[in-house]
């Protein structure tokens, strides 16, 4: 197997990019979703609410994040000194403000109020202990740090979707991409699909990771990133084929076992 792809988002809930390497730090891939964006009251915005916020790619030059959209020249942002907690899953981790003009920003883009908040530190949120180990460390991710997907199982996936649109005499989709699942490294050359559901530790180029729980799937995945309208698909699909405990399932999170870098077509293991 190799990894056939690497994916960042500067910000949670807004477009991402695709990298030919990146950095592997304790709590994601460098640059990896370490601002957020929230309402008036701190409560966390994102795109399964306000689809529109996919609209937004933030562009990081080394430590530097700029906002761009189809509503407004670009902005730069400028963190204030201003802190403030928020609930992110039922855990306190306190943000730094990034200030009144990049709320103003996002507030014209998405037509509410919003501000845009920077976890400065990324060592302050923890991993689920269910799932991790007391020093294991996330970003501003839902849960963990890196997303692990297969093209084996998105091929598969599309299948069933066709085959569904077959049998209920709807017009043949088409495919759906892997930005609909915002993944951080896909992997290519899997045996099976879904062979992913059984691997316990993997070693990507030189680095290790625990596979150490599969992804729960929300609404996201059914916004078309080109229109930003929500459709029925994957999940109508998924709860035909990958339901279990009252939720959907499509990858795998990952816990990195020490920092590292690594690249396009590094070689996978499972270990």
């Amino acid at each position: 197997m190799k990894l056939a792809s690497i994916h960042f988002y500067p910000v949670k809930s807004t477009s991402g990019h695709d990298v030919g390497e990146a950095e592997v730090q304790p709590w994601g891939l460098a640059g990896d979703r370490r601002y957020i964006v929230l309402d008036e009251h701190g409560v966390i915005l994102t795109a399964r609410e306000i689809p529109r916020l996919l609209m937004c790619l933030p562009e990081l030059d080394g430590e530097t994040l700029t906002l761009t959209g189809p509503h407004a020249a670009p902005l730069r942002v400028t963190p204030t000194s201003t802190r403030s907690v928020i609930d992110m899953r039922n855990t306190p981790v306190e943000l730094t403000d990034c200030g009144d003009d990049a709320a103003a920003w996002l507030t014209a883009l998405i037509d509410r109020p919003a501000r845009l908040a920077w976890l400065d530190d990324p060592t302050r949120r923890p991993v689920d202990p269910a799932y991790g180990r007391p020093d294991d460390r996330v970003s501003l991710a839902d849960a963990y740090p890196l997303l692990l997907t297969s093209t084996a199982s998105l091929a598969q996936l599309n299948d069933w979707i066709a085959e569904t649109a077959v049998e209920r005499s709807e017009e043949l989709p088409e495919p759906l991409p892997m930005s609909r699942f915002r993944p951080n490294v896909v992997v290519d050359g899997a045996d099976a699909a879904f062979a992913e559901d059984g691997w316990k530790r993997i070693r990507i180029g030189d680095v290790e990771f625990r596979v150490v729980k599969s992804c729960d799937r929300c609404v996201l995945t059914t916004v078309d990133t080109r229109t930003y309208t929500k459709g029925k698909e994957p999940i109508r699909t998924l709860a035909k084929h990958r339901r279990w405990d009252g939720k959907v399932w499509f990858g795998r999170n990952l816990i990195p076992e020490a920092p590292g870098r690594i690249a396009q077509g590094d070689p996978v293991a499972v270990l």
